[in-house]
Protein backbone atom coordinates (compact mmCIF):
# COMPACT_ATOMS: atom_id res chain seq x y z
CA UNK A 1 0.00 0.00 0.00
CA UNK A 2 1.12 3.56 -0.71
CA UNK A 3 3.27 5.14 2.04
CA UNK A 4 3.45 1.83 3.90
CA UNK A 5 6.83 0.40 4.87
CA UNK A 6 7.94 -2.84 6.49
CA UNK A 7 10.10 -3.00 9.63
CA UNK A 8 11.47 -5.76 11.82
CA UNK A 9 9.82 -5.96 15.23
CA UNK A 10 13.23 -6.16 16.90
CA UNK A 11 14.39 -2.95 15.19
CA UNK A 12 11.51 -0.82 16.44
CA UNK A 13 10.93 -2.40 19.87
CA UNK A 14 12.95 -3.43 22.91
CA UNK A 15 12.08 -7.10 23.53
CA UNK A 16 12.99 -9.07 26.66
CA UNK A 17 11.61 -12.14 28.39
CA UNK A 18 10.82 -12.33 32.07
CA UNK A 19 11.92 -14.73 34.76
CA UNK A 20 10.84 -16.49 37.95
CA UNK A 21 12.48 -15.90 41.34
CA UNK A 22 13.34 -19.10 43.20
CA UNK A 23 10.23 -20.56 44.80
CA UNK A 24 12.36 -21.99 47.61
CA UNK A 25 13.33 -18.49 48.75
CA UNK A 26 10.39 -17.26 50.79
CA UNK A 27 11.93 -13.81 51.03
CA UNK A 28 11.45 -13.47 47.25
CA UNK A 29 7.69 -13.95 47.53
CA UNK A 30 6.35 -13.39 51.04
CA UNK A 31 4.68 -9.98 51.38
CA UNK A 32 5.71 -9.14 47.84
CA UNK A 33 4.59 -5.79 46.45
CA UNK A 34 5.77 -6.01 42.82
CA UNK A 35 3.16 -7.52 40.45
CA UNK A 36 4.39 -10.73 38.76
CA UNK A 37 2.52 -11.78 35.63
CA UNK A 38 1.79 -15.27 34.31
CA UNK A 39 -0.34 -16.18 31.29
CA UNK A 40 -3.33 -16.93 33.51
CA UNK A 41 -3.45 -13.23 34.43
CA UNK A 42 -4.18 -12.20 30.83
CA UNK A 43 -7.87 -11.24 30.66
CA UNK A 44 -8.25 -8.87 27.73
CA UNK A 45 -6.53 -5.97 26.04
CA UNK A 46 -5.30 -4.41 29.28
CA UNK A 47 -3.76 -6.04 32.33
CA UNK A 48 -4.57 -4.24 35.58
CA UNK A 49 -3.71 -6.77 38.29
CA UNK A 50 -1.90 -10.03 38.97
CA UNK A 51 -2.52 -12.97 41.26
CA UNK A 52 1.06 -13.07 42.57
CA UNK A 53 3.68 -10.54 43.69
CA UNK A 54 7.41 -10.68 44.31
CA UNK A 55 9.66 -8.67 46.63
CA UNK A 56 12.35 -6.19 45.57
CA UNK A 57 14.89 -8.80 46.66
CA UNK A 58 13.21 -11.37 44.39
CA UNK A 59 13.49 -8.97 41.45
CA UNK A 60 17.10 -8.13 42.19
CA UNK A 61 18.26 -11.75 42.54
CA UNK A 62 16.50 -13.35 39.58
CA UNK A 63 16.07 -13.04 35.82
CA UNK A 64 12.71 -11.32 36.33
CA UNK A 65 12.41 -7.97 34.52
CA UNK A 66 10.35 -4.98 35.60
CA UNK A 67 8.32 -3.73 32.64
CA UNK A 68 6.71 -0.30 32.77
CA UNK A 69 3.10 0.58 32.13
CA UNK A 70 2.44 0.64 28.39
CA UNK A 71 4.58 -2.42 27.64
CA UNK A 72 2.93 -5.10 25.49
CA UNK A 73 3.21 -8.57 27.02
CA UNK A 74 3.32 -11.49 24.59
CA UNK A 75 3.22 -15.20 25.45
CA UNK A 76 6.04 -17.22 23.91
CA UNK A 77 5.89 -20.59 25.72
CA UNK A 78 3.17 -23.32 25.82
CA UNK A 79 0.24 -20.93 25.28
CA UNK A 80 1.49 -18.92 22.30
CA UNK A 81 0.50 -15.63 20.73
CA UNK A 82 -1.59 -14.09 23.52
CA UNK A 83 -1.10 -10.34 23.98
CA UNK A 84 -2.05 -7.75 26.57
CA UNK A 85 -0.97 -4.19 27.42
CA UNK A 86 0.31 -3.45 30.91
CA UNK A 87 -1.74 -0.85 32.77
CA UNK A 88 0.67 -1.18 35.70
CA UNK A 89 4.39 -1.65 36.21
CA UNK A 90 4.96 -5.41 36.51
CA UNK A 91 7.40 -8.29 36.19
CA UNK A 92 6.69 -11.47 34.23
CA UNK A 93 7.72 -15.09 34.10
CA UNK A 94 9.95 -16.50 31.36
CA UNK A 95 7.00 -17.64 29.22
CA UNK A 96 6.16 -14.00 28.49
CA UNK A 97 8.08 -11.38 26.51
CA UNK A 98 7.84 -7.66 27.16
CA UNK A 99 7.67 -5.54 23.99
CA UNK A 100 8.29 -1.80 24.40
CA UNK A 101 8.08 0.61 21.46
CA UNK A 102 11.26 2.65 21.01
CA UNK A 103 9.71 5.59 19.15
CA UNK A 104 6.04 6.23 19.92
CA UNK A 105 5.92 9.00 17.32
CA UNK A 106 6.17 6.39 14.57
CA UNK A 107 4.25 3.40 16.01
CA UNK A 108 0.85 3.42 17.70
CA UNK A 109 0.64 0.92 20.56
CA UNK A 110 -2.95 -0.10 19.74
CA UNK A 111 -1.94 -0.79 16.15
CA UNK A 112 1.04 -2.89 17.26
CA UNK A 113 -1.19 -4.78 19.71
CA UNK A 114 -3.60 -5.59 16.85
CA UNK A 115 -0.71 -6.67 14.63
CA UNK A 116 0.61 -9.06 17.29
CA UNK A 117 -2.87 -10.56 17.65
CA UNK A 118 -2.89 -11.18 13.90
CA UNK A 119 0.20 -13.40 14.30
CA UNK A 120 -1.50 -15.97 16.54
CA UNK A 121 -2.02 -18.72 13.94
CA UNK A 122 1.45 -18.22 12.45
CA UNK A 123 3.14 -18.23 15.86
CA UNK A 124 1.36 -21.44 16.85
CA UNK A 125 2.35 -23.05 13.54
CA UNK A 126 6.00 -22.21 14.22
CA UNK A 127 5.73 -23.24 17.87
CA UNK A 128 4.41 -26.70 17.01
CA UNK A 129 7.66 -27.38 15.17
CA UNK A 130 9.63 -27.57 18.43
CA UNK A 131 9.46 -29.97 21.36
CA UNK A 132 7.78 -27.73 23.93
CA UNK A 133 5.59 -25.47 21.77
CA UNK A 134 7.49 -22.20 22.05
CA UNK A 135 9.15 -19.45 20.07
CA UNK A 136 12.38 -17.77 21.11
CA UNK A 137 13.08 -14.05 21.20
CA UNK A 138 15.10 -14.10 17.99
CA UNK A 139 12.06 -15.44 16.12
CA UNK A 140 9.84 -12.81 17.71
CA UNK A 141 12.29 -10.05 16.83
CA UNK A 142 12.43 -11.22 13.21
CA UNK A 143 8.71 -10.74 12.55
CA UNK A 144 8.04 -8.02 10.01
CA UNK A 145 5.51 -5.31 10.77
CA UNK A 146 3.59 -3.56 7.95
CA UNK A 147 3.76 0.09 8.98
CA UNK A 148 1.51 2.77 7.46
CA UNK A 149 1.62 6.44 8.54
CA UNK A 150 0.79 7.00 12.21
CA UNK A 151 -2.67 8.44 11.54
CA UNK A 152 -3.55 5.39 9.42
CA UNK A 153 -2.32 3.12 12.21
CA UNK A 154 -4.64 4.85 14.68
CA UNK A 155 -7.61 4.56 12.31
CA UNK A 156 -6.94 0.84 11.77
CA UNK A 157 -6.65 0.24 15.52
CA UNK A 158 -9.90 2.12 16.16
CA UNK A 159 -11.82 0.02 13.62
CA UNK A 160 -10.46 -3.23 15.05
CA UNK A 161 -11.21 -2.08 18.61
CA UNK A 162 -14.83 -1.48 17.62
CA UNK A 163 -15.02 -5.02 16.25
CA UNK A 164 -13.48 -6.59 19.35
CA UNK A 165 -15.80 -4.54 21.59
CA UNK A 166 -18.81 -5.80 19.63
CA UNK A 167 -17.54 -9.38 19.83
CA UNK A 168 -17.11 -9.02 23.60
CA UNK A 169 -20.64 -7.57 23.88
CA UNK A 170 -22.13 -10.56 22.02
CA UNK A 171 -20.18 -13.04 24.16
CA UNK A 172 -21.31 -11.30 27.35
CA UNK A 173 -24.92 -11.48 26.19
CA UNK A 174 -24.58 -15.23 25.56
CA UNK A 175 -23.10 -15.65 29.05
CA UNK A 176 -26.05 -13.76 30.54
CA UNK A 177 -28.52 -16.02 28.73
CA UNK A 178 -26.69 -19.07 30.12
CA UNK A 179 -26.80 -17.58 33.62
CA UNK A 180 -30.53 -16.92 33.21
CA UNK A 181 -31.18 -20.58 32.33
CA UNK A 182 -29.15 -21.83 35.30
CA UNK A 183 -30.98 -19.43 37.61
CA UNK A 184 -34.30 -20.68 36.28
CA UNK A 185 -33.21 -24.28 36.91
CA UNK A 186 -32.50 -23.48 40.58
CA UNK A 187 -35.72 -21.49 40.88
CA UNK A 188 -37.84 -24.37 39.54
CA UNK A 189 -36.05 -27.39 41.03
CA UNK A 190 -33.88 -26.12 43.87
CA UNK A 191 -30.17 -26.68 44.41
CA UNK A 192 -29.39 -30.37 43.60
CA UNK A 193 -27.02 -30.52 46.57
CA UNK A 194 -29.63 -29.58 49.18
CA UNK A 195 -32.69 -30.82 47.24
CA UNK A 196 -34.90 -28.44 49.28
CA UNK A 197 -38.08 -29.59 47.51
CA UNK A 198 -37.50 -33.22 48.46
CA UNK A 199 -37.55 -34.70 44.95
CA UNK A 200 -36.91 -38.43 44.70
CA UNK A 201 -33.26 -39.26 44.01
CA UNK A 202 -32.31 -41.98 41.55
CA UNK A 203 -29.12 -43.44 40.17
CA UNK A 204 -28.48 -42.99 36.46
CA UNK A 205 -28.92 -46.73 35.90
CA UNK A 206 -32.53 -46.26 37.07
CA UNK A 207 -33.07 -43.11 34.99
CA UNK A 208 -31.71 -44.58 31.74
CA UNK A 209 -32.77 -47.46 29.51
CA UNK A 210 -29.23 -47.62 28.13
CA UNK A 211 -25.77 -46.41 29.15
CA UNK A 212 -23.01 -47.10 26.65
CA UNK A 213 -20.14 -45.45 24.82
CA UNK A 214 -18.77 -45.22 21.30
CA UNK A 215 -16.68 -47.51 19.12
CA UNK A 216 -13.69 -49.06 20.91
CA UNK A 217 -11.82 -50.20 17.80
CA UNK A 218 -10.16 -47.58 15.59
CA UNK A 219 -12.74 -46.62 12.92
CA UNK A 220 -11.79 -46.23 9.26
CA UNK A 221 -12.10 -42.47 8.85
CA UNK A 222 -13.04 -40.67 5.64
CA UNK A 223 -12.45 -37.15 4.35
CA UNK A 224 -16.22 -36.57 4.35
CA UNK A 225 -19.44 -38.41 5.08
CA UNK A 226 -21.12 -39.13 8.44
CA UNK A 227 -19.99 -37.36 11.60
CA UNK A 228 -17.77 -39.39 13.93
CA UNK A 229 -17.83 -37.58 17.25
CA UNK A 230 -15.18 -37.62 19.96
CA UNK A 231 -14.97 -35.86 23.33
CA UNK A 232 -13.64 -32.67 21.70
CA UNK A 233 -16.96 -32.25 19.87
CA UNK A 234 -19.07 -32.50 23.04
CA UNK A 235 -19.57 -29.13 24.75
CA UNK A 236 -22.21 -28.04 27.21
CA UNK A 237 -25.56 -27.94 25.36
CA UNK A 238 -23.95 -27.82 21.92
CA UNK A 239 -22.05 -29.99 19.45
CA UNK A 240 -18.96 -28.23 18.08
CA UNK A 241 -18.11 -29.55 14.63
CA UNK A 242 -15.29 -27.30 13.46
CA UNK A 243 -12.76 -30.06 14.15
CA UNK A 244 -14.63 -33.30 13.47
CA UNK A 245 -13.92 -36.69 11.86
CA UNK A 246 -16.03 -38.56 9.31
CA UNK A 247 -16.83 -42.14 8.33
CA UNK A 248 -18.49 -43.57 5.23
CA UNK A 249 -21.78 -45.50 5.06
CA UNK A 250 -20.06 -48.89 5.24
CA UNK A 251 -18.21 -48.00 8.45
CA UNK A 252 -21.36 -46.42 9.87
CA UNK A 253 -23.28 -49.66 9.25
CA UNK A 254 -20.57 -51.69 10.99
CA UNK A 255 -20.48 -49.47 14.10
CA UNK A 256 -24.28 -49.21 14.16
CA UNK A 257 -24.60 -52.91 14.94
CA UNK A 258 -23.61 -51.89 18.46
CA UNK A 259 -25.53 -48.65 18.90
CA UNK A 260 -27.37 -46.09 16.73
CA UNK A 261 -27.50 -42.67 18.43
CA UNK A 262 -30.93 -41.09 18.13
CA UNK A 263 -32.65 -37.78 18.83
CA UNK A 264 -32.80 -37.04 22.56
CA UNK A 265 -29.91 -39.30 23.56
CA UNK A 266 -27.66 -37.45 26.01
CA UNK A 267 -23.94 -37.42 25.18
CA UNK A 268 -21.20 -36.97 27.78
CA UNK A 269 -17.48 -36.42 27.14
CA UNK A 270 -15.85 -39.24 29.08
CA UNK A 271 -12.15 -39.05 28.23
CA UNK A 272 -9.71 -36.17 28.62
CA UNK A 273 -12.07 -33.27 29.30
CA UNK A 274 -14.67 -35.23 31.24
CA UNK A 275 -18.24 -34.21 32.04
CA UNK A 276 -19.36 -31.91 29.21
CA UNK A 277 -22.88 -32.71 28.08
CA UNK A 278 -25.31 -32.15 25.20
CA UNK A 279 -28.12 -34.01 23.41
CA UNK A 280 -28.40 -35.50 19.94
CA UNK A 281 -30.41 -33.00 17.86
CA UNK A 282 -33.21 -33.81 15.47
CA UNK A 283 -32.33 -35.30 12.05
CA UNK A 284 -28.64 -35.64 12.93
CA UNK A 285 -26.80 -38.77 11.79
CA UNK A 286 -23.68 -39.62 13.77
CA UNK A 287 -21.49 -42.21 15.37
CA UNK A 288 -19.07 -41.93 18.27
CA UNK A 289 -15.71 -43.15 19.48
CA UNK A 290 -14.93 -44.44 22.96
CA UNK A 291 -14.42 -40.93 24.42
CA UNK A 292 -18.17 -40.21 24.20
CA UNK A 293 -20.76 -41.85 26.47
CA UNK A 294 -24.43 -42.11 25.51
CA UNK A 295 -27.43 -42.09 27.88
CA UNK A 296 -30.80 -43.18 26.53
CA UNK A 297 -33.32 -41.84 29.02
CA UNK A 298 -36.48 -43.37 30.40
CA UNK A 299 -39.61 -41.28 29.90
CA UNK A 300 -39.36 -39.95 33.45
CA UNK A 301 -36.62 -37.49 32.44
CA UNK A 302 -36.34 -34.97 29.56
CA UNK A 303 -32.99 -34.51 27.73
CA UNK A 304 -32.77 -30.78 28.52
CA UNK A 305 -33.38 -31.33 32.23
CA UNK A 306 -30.74 -34.06 32.22
CA UNK A 307 -28.21 -31.78 30.49
CA UNK A 308 -28.52 -29.07 33.13
CA UNK A 309 -28.58 -31.59 35.96
CA UNK A 310 -25.30 -33.09 34.72
CA UNK A 311 -23.80 -29.59 34.31
CA UNK A 312 -24.66 -28.69 37.93
CA UNK A 313 -21.92 -28.59 40.56
CA UNK A 314 -23.60 -31.50 42.31
CA UNK A 315 -23.12 -33.87 39.37
CA UNK A 316 -19.77 -32.41 38.32
CA UNK A 317 -18.41 -33.15 41.80
CA UNK A 318 -19.67 -36.73 41.52
CA UNK A 319 -18.08 -37.06 38.08
CA UNK A 320 -14.80 -35.64 39.36
CA UNK A 321 -14.69 -38.29 42.08
CA UNK A 322 -15.74 -41.09 39.71
CA UNK A 323 -13.24 -40.47 36.93
CA UNK A 324 -9.98 -42.42 36.85
CA UNK A 325 -6.89 -40.49 37.91
CA UNK A 326 -4.42 -41.72 35.30
CA UNK A 327 -2.40 -39.76 32.71
CA UNK A 328 -5.72 -39.03 30.97
CA UNK A 329 -8.96 -38.83 32.93
CA UNK A 330 -11.66 -41.33 31.95
CA UNK A 331 -15.25 -41.86 33.07
CA UNK A 332 -16.38 -45.42 32.48
CA UNK A 333 -19.91 -46.78 32.00
CA UNK A 334 -20.05 -48.47 35.40
CA UNK A 335 -19.23 -45.21 37.17
CA UNK A 336 -21.79 -43.29 35.09
CA UNK A 337 -24.48 -45.80 36.09
CA UNK A 338 -23.86 -45.05 39.78
CA UNK A 339 -24.15 -41.27 39.48
CA UNK A 340 -27.30 -39.95 41.08
CA UNK A 341 -29.61 -36.97 40.80
CA UNK A 342 -33.12 -35.94 41.69
CA UNK A 343 -36.14 -36.51 39.42
CA UNK A 344 -38.85 -33.79 39.60
CA UNK A 345 -42.30 -34.29 38.05
CA UNK A 346 -42.19 -34.62 34.27
CA UNK A 347 -44.59 -31.71 33.74
CA UNK A 348 -42.19 -29.39 35.58
CA UNK A 349 -39.25 -30.64 33.51
CA UNK A 350 -41.24 -29.94 30.35
CA UNK A 351 -41.95 -26.39 31.52
CA UNK A 352 -38.23 -25.90 32.01
CA UNK A 353 -37.50 -27.33 28.55
CA UNK A 354 -39.97 -24.89 26.99
CA UNK A 355 -38.24 -22.00 28.77
CA UNK A 356 -34.80 -23.13 27.55
CA UNK A 357 -36.04 -23.50 23.98
CA UNK A 358 -37.40 -19.94 24.06
CA UNK A 359 -34.09 -18.57 25.36
CA UNK A 360 -32.22 -20.61 22.75
CA UNK A 361 -34.04 -18.70 20.00
CA UNK A 362 -32.63 -15.45 21.36
CA UNK A 363 -29.20 -17.03 21.79
CA UNK A 364 -29.26 -18.22 18.19
CA UNK A 365 -29.76 -14.66 16.93
CA UNK A 366 -26.90 -13.37 19.09
CA UNK A 367 -24.66 -16.26 18.04
CA UNK A 368 -25.26 -15.46 14.36
CA UNK A 369 -24.38 -11.80 14.96
CA UNK A 370 -21.26 -12.90 16.82
CA UNK A 371 -20.16 -15.15 13.97
CA UNK A 372 -20.69 -12.38 11.40
CA UNK A 373 -18.65 -9.94 13.49
CA UNK A 374 -15.85 -12.48 13.94
CA UNK A 375 -15.76 -13.06 10.18
CA UNK A 376 -15.59 -9.29 9.60
CA UNK A 377 -12.79 -8.97 12.15
CA UNK A 378 -10.75 -11.74 10.49
CA UNK A 379 -11.24 -10.23 7.04
CA UNK A 380 -10.10 -6.83 8.32
CA UNK A 381 -7.04 -8.38 9.96
CA UNK A 382 -6.22 -10.08 6.66
CA UNK A 383 -6.67 -6.84 4.73
CA UNK A 384 -4.51 -4.81 7.10
CA UNK A 385 -1.79 -7.31 7.97
CA UNK A 386 -1.89 -9.97 5.24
Amino acid sequence: MENWKTVRLGDVCEIQSGGTPSRSKTEYWKNGTIPWVKIGDFSGKYLNKTTEHITPKGLENSSAKLFSKGTILYSIFATLGEATILNIDATTNQAIAGIKIKDKSSIDIDYLFAYLNSLKEEVNRIGRGVAQNNINLSILKSFTVPLPPLETQKNIAAVLDKCTALIAKHKLMLEKYDTLIKSRFIEMFGDPVQNPMGWEEKRFKDICDLITDGEHNTPNRSSKGIYLLSARNIHNHILKLKDVDYIDEEEYARISKRIIPQEGDVLISCSGSVGRVCSVPKNFKLQMVRSVALLRLKEIVTPLFMEYLIESDYLQNQIDKAKTQSSQANLFQGKIAELKGFVPPLALQQQFAAFVQQIDKSKFAVQKSLEKTEILYKSLMQAYFG
